[in-house]
C-alpha cells in the first residue's frame, strides 16, 4: 500500500466513526472487507483462542506480527492491533512491538496499564502500572515509531481497580506522553462512557465485547456519547465457535451435517470470497 495505513485510518476517523470488528483469521478478515467495513481488529485474546491459549499473555509478539501479516494482505484494510502490556516490563519491549507491528502492516495498536502477567479487562483481579511508567512506554513508542501516521492508543484499565477518577487522570496523563487515542476498558454504563469523554477529550475508543462489564451499546449511542472508534473483538469468533460447536454435536449425535447445510457458507461463496475462479490464475493481494 502506497499509503501508510495509520494516514487511511486517521482519514476514517476524521470523517466519521470507525467500526472494526475482529478478524481472527485471513480469511475472516476477506468476510470484514467484503461487508463494507472500513477497518477490523485483531484481539490478543482471540488470537490466543485460535491457538488454543486463554487470554493471559501468553501469546508472543512472533505469532502476532504473523497473525497481523495475514489479516493486513487479507482484508487490505486498516488495522487496529491488540499489544497487550507490550510484551514485556520495559521500555525497550514497547519500542520493538510498535517497530515490528508497523513492519507487519498494522495500522495503530493499542498498549495496556495492566501488570505482566495480564488478565482479560472484563474479569476482576487486575493489577496495574503506575501512570507514570505506562507514560514512559507511550513516550518511548511515541519517538521510535517508524511512521508518525501510525496511531499510538493507550488503554486505561483503571476503572476496576482504583476508579473512574483515576480513568481519567490516567487518560489525560497518557494523551500528554504521546497517545493518539485512549481506549477506557471495563466501564459499565453510558454514564460512564459519557464522563471518560466529558473528563478527557480527543480521540476515544469503545470496546463493544460480550458477556464482560459493558452493557450492550449501539455503536450510534457510543458516536453520540463521544467515541470515535468501537471495536468488536470476539463477536464474529464467538458466532463461530458457537455454530462449530452445535455442527459437531449435529455430526456426533446424526453422523451426517445433512440438517446443517442451509446454513453453510457454498463452495461458490467462499472461492467468490477469496476472489478464485477455479481454471484461471489466482493474483495475491497486495497493495
Amino acid at each position: 500500500m502506497s499509503e501508510h495505513p495509520g494516514r487511511r485510518l486517521r482519514e476514517l476517523l476524521e470523517k466519521d466513526l470507525v467500526i472494526a470488528p475482529g478478524a481472527f483469521t485471513g480469511l475472516v478478515a476477506r468476510a470484514v472487507a467484503r461487508a463494507g467495513f472500513g477497518a477490523c481488529y485483531i484481539s490478543g485474546g482471540a488470537t490466543a483462542n485460535t491457538a488454543g491459549y486463554p487470554d493471559i499473555g501468553l501469546i508472543t509478539l512472533t505469532e502476532m506480527c504473523r497473525t497481523i501479516r495475514e489479516i493486513a494482505d487479507a482484508s487490505q484494510l486498516p488495522v487496529i492491533v491488540d499489544a497487550d502490556t507490550g510484551y514485556g516490563d520495559g521500555t525497550e519491549c514497547s519500542i520493538r512491538t510498535i517497530v515490528e507491528y508497523d513492519r507487519a502492516g498494522a495500522a495503530a495498536l493499542h498498549i495496556e496499564d495492566q501488570v505482566f502477567p495480564k488478565r482479560c479487562g472484563h474479569l476482576d483481579g487486575k493489577e496495574l502500572i503506575s501512570a507514570d511508567d505506562m507514560c514512559m512506554k507511550i513516550e518511548a513508542m511515541a519517538k521510535h515509531r517508524l511512521h508518525d501516521d501510525f496511531l499510538i492508543i493507550a488503554r486505561t484499565d483503571a476503572r476496576s481497580v482504583t476508579g473512574m477518577e483515576d480513568a481519567v487522570r490516567r487518560a489525560n496523563q497518557y494523551r500528554e506522553a504521546g497517545a493518539d487515542m485512549i481506549f477506557p476498558e471495563g466501564l459499565q454504563s453510558e454514564d460512564e462512557f459519557a464522563h471518560l469523554a466529558e473528563g478527557s477529550p480527543g480521540w476515544l475508543l469503545a470496546n463493544m465485547t460480550e458477556f464482560g462489564k459493558t452493557p450492550d451499546i449501539s455503536a450510534s449511542r457510543f458516536k453520540a456519547l463521544g467515541y470515535h472508534c468501537v471495536i468488536y473483538p470476539l463477536s464474529m469468533q464467538r458466532l463461530a465457535l458457537g455454530h462449530i460447536v452445535r455442527g459437531l454435536t449435529t455430526l456426533k449425535q446424526e453422523g451426517t451435517v445433512q440438517s446443517l447445510i442451509g446454513e453453510m457458507q457454498t463452495r461458490k461463496e467462499l472461492y467468490e470470497m477469496l476472489d478464485y475462479v477455479p481454471g484461471e490464475e489466482w493474483r495475491f493481494p497486495h497493495g
